[in-house]
């Protein structure tokens, strides 16, 4: 028997009131085990975050199915962008620390809980040293860092140009690129309610998913390519190619160059 939309939203309701409240109870935790143990905070706060983005995967209609290896060392990801659900799965994958747009950090409850989870803020007009420099911090750190270099969200129809002064960072500290492909699919179609664009609100858009019928993911973990001696913008291209061609995708003509395939990593 289907279920009608309304009902799920009534049934999901009481999982995601207590999913937020575990998640302010791992933010409190997290700052107790700042202040008992400094050093191993962050990796703590990490792992936190991973339990409680794998609580919401369970309770969303969500069916995901993951391919490739993880990285075993610390790595910058570059992944596509189609919603904010793209991080949730993600960070259920590994323990990983965010990039997000400086607007996150003021959403009701969901912004506490991005900054409790170590995310790292961009400010409009941040200069491309600064920010660099912040990540390039976090990756010397060896703590893997996601960032998606479209700078938008997409309908999952494309994938934009993936911006190079994002990845200065990777080249400066020899880490190696980690490229995701995501997909949402709905009955073997590209789905339409996950995507999160234009003047879409999470709370809205959340209240849409309960509703939904299963969303299929694909979640494609593609081969490593290394940073060491590259240029950003050819890094950009590089991965922005192997992620549009493993999503059927790769008919955009403002990317010509192919996939080096010296620097791809064993």
């Amino acid at each position: 028997m289907r279920i009608r939309p309304t009902l799920r939203r009534l049934l999901k309701a009481p999982l995601v009131a207590a999913w937020i409240a575990s998640g302010l109870a791992m933010v409190a935790l997290a700052a107790a085990a700042a202040r008992v143990s400094p050093g191993q905070a962050a990796a703590f706060r990490a792992r936190l975050c991973q339990l409680w983005m794998t609580g919401l995967v369970a309770i969303l209609p969500l069916q995901v199915r993951s391919s490739g290896n993880l990285p075993r060392h610390p790595a910058l990801w570059v992944s596509n962008h189609i919603s904010w659900l793209d991080i949730v799965l993600l960070g259920r994958l590994a323990p990983l620390h965010f990039l997000s747009k400086a607007e996150v950090a003021a959403w009701p409850v969901i912004g506490w809980l991005a900054r409790g989870a170590g995310t790292l803020f961009i400010e409009r007009g941040t200069g491309s040293s600064d920010l660099n420099g912040h990540l390039a911090q976090t990756l010397e750190a060896r703590r893997s860092l996601v960032i998606f270099p479209e700078g938008t969200t997409t309908a999952g129809d494309r994938v934009r140009t993936f911006h190079g002064r994002l990845l200065g960072c990777a080249v400066e500290t020899a880490t190696p690129l980690q490229p995701v492909a995501i997909a949402y699919r709905s009955q073997g179609a590209r789905d339409t309610v996950a995507p999160f664009i234009g003047d879409d609100e999470f709370t809205t858009h959340l209240w849409r998913l309960l509703g939904s019928d299963t969303i299929e993911v694909e979640i494609r973990l593609l081969p490593p390519i290394l940073s060491a001696g590259a240029a950003r913008n050819q890094l950009a291209r590089d991965a922005r190619q192997v992620v549009a061609q493993t999503l059927g995708l790769d008919g955009e003509p403002e990317i010509s160059a192919s996939p080096s395939v010296s620097r791809r990593a064993a």
